[in-house]
């Protein structure tokens, strides 16, 4: 097993991670920036290292600053959670040329999929469905563009091959305005990504956003845990997740789950993984991969009794997978929110002093976060404070357990998101099941 790690993130995923390293006898290393000194993990951990300023550039996203602290502290290997660097194929090289192992898939897997033109390319090759669209990145050919937009079929989608996190797509209705979507959405992916390469992709009217978790080790082992639902999302932010997918059969599963393994076997998968899908219709068509641990593995994992974070250590220290394609069984059902520091009706961040925060409990109920009585929640970080998780032998049992929980949970002093998923998950439409991605902002009144 790994002797010492560092864990290359903040807030709960890194809290997560030192968690599942004591429980394995590895000895954790926290790097922080200067604005999180009072973080959890960094109070718990064997060593921490302050790697930078506030802003995470010079901080969290300071490659030579991650690798001195690893060298400093004779790590041997890296995690980086999710967010940040953990996708950023130049950091895992880096990391593995330094003599350190990344705690993840190899470089080339990362640059790969984290191409959306190439990844698409790649996934076609495996068998894996995906949407009509341009088949590569759009030319400076406006008219080249036009054709193919008139051959997909409007409404399409405009989207950045280097974006991700919902960020980086422009849906068009019309001709009219296909070229200033591609030009304004040209620039958005040069500021945000360095990289203005876009492409054109049909745009499904009401699909569901549905996932599978893969993971791989370096014995050829590759194993399906199931799909996720992530449909109830804002600005294409997710807010709840659940697993399984309500009205996904048996047979999709198994059908889709294997065309996942197969796809990692042929790309070389190593790691965590998770093939994203838009679902209508009965058909699934691919997105995008992620080379991370989810913000939402924790349903996978409550389902079927599977740690996804011991197993990412364990597969970077060399052993093989700890279960078989036939071992997984997925067992009742499992929801989680995401609880953000915000206003919950104009989704303004709310950093600030936490004047009191109480945990809620009871059978099925799981919180990972990293927050507590006293903990300033800073300005400069993604907004999300924590994830509520419920387990039940139905998803109306999993439901009901989610709605008292959520009235347990006191987060004071500061405004959050509770209110509004509270008013989620007594809504009706949401208790039905299978809404699609349109649901919450069609519930929310705002415009898509």
């Amino acid at each position: 097993m790994l002797g010492k790690i560092v864990i290359a993130n903040r807030g709960e995923i890194a809290l997560r991670i030192l968690r599942a390293c004591r429980e394995l006898g590895i000895k954790a290393v926290a790097v922080h920036s200067e604005a999180d000194r009072d973080l959890k993990h960094v109070r718990l951990s064997d060593e921490s290292v302050c790697i930078g300023p506030a802003a995470s550039r010079d901080s969290y996203l300071n490659i030579p600053a991650i690798i001195s602290a690893a060298e400093v502290t004779d790590a041997v290997a890296i995690h980086p959670g999710y967010g940040f660097l953990s996708e950023n194929a130049d950091f895992a090289e880096k990391v593995n040329q330094s003599g350190f192992i990344f705690i993840g898939p190899r470089p080339e897997t990362i640059r790969l999929m984290g191409d959306k033109v190439s990844a698409i390319e790649t996934m076609k090759k495996a068998g894996i469905p995906c949407l009509p669209g341009s088949d590569g990145p759009l030319t400076e050919d406006y008219d080249a563009s036009l054709k193919i937009a008139r051959r997909v079929g409007f409404p399409i989608i405009i989207k950045a091959a280097g974006g991700g996190g919902g960020r980086g797509m422009r849906v068009v209705h019309s001709e009219a305005n296909l070229h200033s979507a591609i030009t304004l959405t040209r620039s958005e992916a040069a500021s945000a990504f360095g990289n203005d390469s876009v492409y054109i992709e049909k745009f499904l009217e009401n699909p569901r956003h549905i996932e599978f978790q893969v993971i791989a080790d370096t014995h050829g082992n590759v194993i399906h845990l199931g799909e996720r639902d992530c449909s109830t999302q804002r600005r294409h932010q997710k807010v709840i997740e659940e697993a399984p997918a309500p009205g996904i059969t048996e047979t999709q599963r198994h059908e889709m789950g294997e065309r996942c393994v197969r796809a990692c076997r042929e790309i070389g998968y190593l790691g965590a993984g998770t093939f994203e899908f838009l679902f209508q219709d009965g058909e699934f068509y691919f997105i995008e991969m992620n080379t991370r641990v989810q913000v939402e593995h924790p349903v996978t994992e409550m389902v079927t009794g599977f740690d996804i974070v011991k197993e990412q250590l364990r597969i970077a220290a060399g052993e093989p997978l700890s279960l078989r394609q036939e071992d997984i069984v997925m067992r009742g059902h499992a929801i989680e929110c995401r609880i953000n520091a915000e206003d919950p009706v104009t989704f303004m961040p709310s950093p600030g002093l936490i004047e009191q925060f109480h945990m809620p409990g009871g059978p099925g109920i799981r919180v990972e976060t990293h927050i507590y009585n006293g903990y300033r929640v800073p300005p400069y970080y993604d907004s999300m404070i924590g994830k509520l998780i419920a387990h039940g032998e139905t998803r109306l049992g999993a439901i009901a357990r989610m709605r008292t929980a959520l009235h347990e949970m006191v987060v004071g002093g500061i405004k959050c998101n509770i209110p509004l998923l509270l008013d989620i998950v007594n809504d009706k439409a949401f208790e039905a099941g299978g809404q699609n991605i349109h649901y919450l902002e069609q519930k929310l009144g705002l415009k898509p």
